[in-house]
C-alpha cells in the first residue's frame, strides 16, 4: 500500500497497519493514514489476493479518527500505529492504538465487532505499585498489543495481559524534566513490559479492560541491532513452545524527548514467551528476521525501518504487514524452520 496522490488524509505516508477479518472472512488492514502536519488516523482496506498472495488493497475509508480530547494535540496528534487482536473470549476485535494528544503519546483502547464500528474504551490506566514506586500512568508510552487469548496472571489468575513499552524521559511532555527510572530499574533504554486484568473484571464490564494492574519488565535490549530500544510488532501468535512475538529492534542515534530519529535503523526480531508465565522470554533471535533492504525499506519519511505490526494467516500461510520508512505498507512471508534432528543431518 502506498499514499494516494489524491488523498489529502494519506500526504505524509500510510503503514503500521493493524488488521482482521470481517465476519463473512474477508481480510483488511487497518492502515495509518497521516495527512499533513502529522495528524494520524485509522483506515480500512480490503486485502486483495493473487493465488493466496496479499499483493494490494482496496481503500474502505475512515474508521478512527481524532475525536476525542486525549486524542488532539496542537503539533503532531491522532490516532497512531493500531494494533488488532480478535479475543474470541470476548467476541471482539481489540484494537490498542498511540493517542497523541496534549500529554504526548499515551496508550488506548477500542473494541469492535465488524472492524467497522469502534467503541472507544479509553486510554488504558495502570495501578500504581507502590514496591517500585512506579505509576506508569506518568511517562509515555507505546507498542501496545494485547494477547488473544487468556494467560496466567502473576497470581495465577486467568488474566488478559497486554504487552507495551514506557519512556522514562519526561521530556516528551515537560522540557528539561529528564529521565526518572522505577525503583529497581538502571537501565533507562525502553524495554518491554506486561500488564495484567482478570478475566472476571472484564467479564462483569467490558471497560475494565483499559485497567490495568501488575506490571512487570519482559525484556530489554540485548543484541546490536536492538541497541537503543525494543517494542513489541504485532500481537503474541501461539506456537508450540509458547507465545511467538515479533517484535522490533532499534540501532542509532535517538534526540532524547522526542521522536526525532537520526540514522536509525528498525530491524524485526522474535522471541518465545512462557506459555505458563508469560513474562518469561524463552528463546530470542540474535539477528534480524526482517530488516531494512528494498528502496522502499532503506528511503523515506524515515529512512531504514521495517516496523511489523501486524500477521495474518491466509491458506496456512502467515504474512507479516510491516510500515515501511514511515511511508508505505509492505508484506512479508513468515515461515517456520524446524531444527535438522541430529541423526538426519549430513
Amino acid at each position: 500500500m502506498t499514499p494516494d496522490p489524491g488523498n489529502e488524509l494519506e500526504a505524509e505516508g500510510v503503514l503500521n497497519p493493524g488488521s482482521g477479518h470481517t465476519p463473512d472472512g474477508t481480510l483488511y488492514l487497518l492502515p495509518r493514514l497521516v495527512a499533513r502536519g502529522n495528524v494520524s488516523r485509522v483506515g480500512i482496506a480490503k486485502v486483495v489476493l493473487a493465488d493466496g498472495v496479499p499483493v494490494a488493497v482496496e481503500r474502505e475509508g475512515v474508521v478512527l479518527a481524532p475525536d476525542a480530547g486525549w486524542e488532539r494535540g496542537t503539533a503532531t496528534a491522532g490516532t497512531e500505529d493500531p494494533r488488532v487482536t480478535w479475543v474470541e473470549a470476548l467476541g471482539l476485535h481489540v484494537m490498542s492504538y498511540v493517542a497523541y494528544g496534549p500529554m504526548g503519546p499515551r496508550p488506548a483502547l477500542t473494541v469492535s465487532a465488524d472492524l467497522r464500528d469502534w467503541r472507544r474504551l479509553g486510554p488504558l490506566h495502570f495501578v500504581y505499585q507502590p514496591e517500585l514506586d512506579l505509576d506508569l500512568n506518568l511517562f509515555p508510552n507505546k507498542d501496545v498489543v494485547i494477547f488473544p487469548e487468556p494467560v496466567p496472571g502473576p497470581d495465577g489468575e486467568p488474566s488478559f495481559a497486554l504487552l507495551h513499552r514506557p519512556m522514562w524521559d519526561l521530556s516528551w511532555v515537560r522540557e528539561g524534566e529528564g529521565v526518572h527510572l522505577p525503583a529497581g530499574v538502571t537501565d533507562e533504554r525502553p524495554g518491554i513490559w506486561i500488564s495484567y486484568v482478570s478475566v472476571a473484571d472484564v467479564t462483569a464490564d467490558i471497560a475494565n479492560l483499559v485497567n490495568q494492574h501488575t506490571s512487570t519488565l519482559v525484556a530489554m535490549p540485548v543484541h546490536e541491532f536492538e541497541e537503543l530500544k525494543i517494542g513489541a510488532g504485532p500481537a503474541p501468535i501461539r506456537v508450540p513452545e509458547g507465545w511467538l512475538l515479533v517484535h522490533h529492534g532499534v540501532r542509532g542515534v535517538l534526540a532524547k524527548g522526542s521522536d526525532q530519529q537520526q540514522g536509525v535503523n528498525y530491524a524485526a526480531g522474535a522471541m518465545i514467551l512462557d506459555a505458563a508465565n508469560p513474562a518469561r522470554v524463552l528463546a530470542r533471535t540474535s539477528e534480524p528476521i526482517l530488516a531494512p533492504q528494498t528502496e522502499a525499506e532503506t528511503s523515506g519519511t524515515v529512512p531504514n525501518v521495517v516496523f511489523p505490526t501486524a500477521i495474518e494467516e491466509v491458506d496456512g500461510v502467515h504474512y507479516v504487514f510491516y510500515g515501511m520508512a514511515d511511508s508505505n505498507i509492505g508484506v512479508a512471508r513468515l515461515d517456520r524452520f524446524d531444527p535438522i534432528a541430529p541423526e538426519s543431518a549430513g
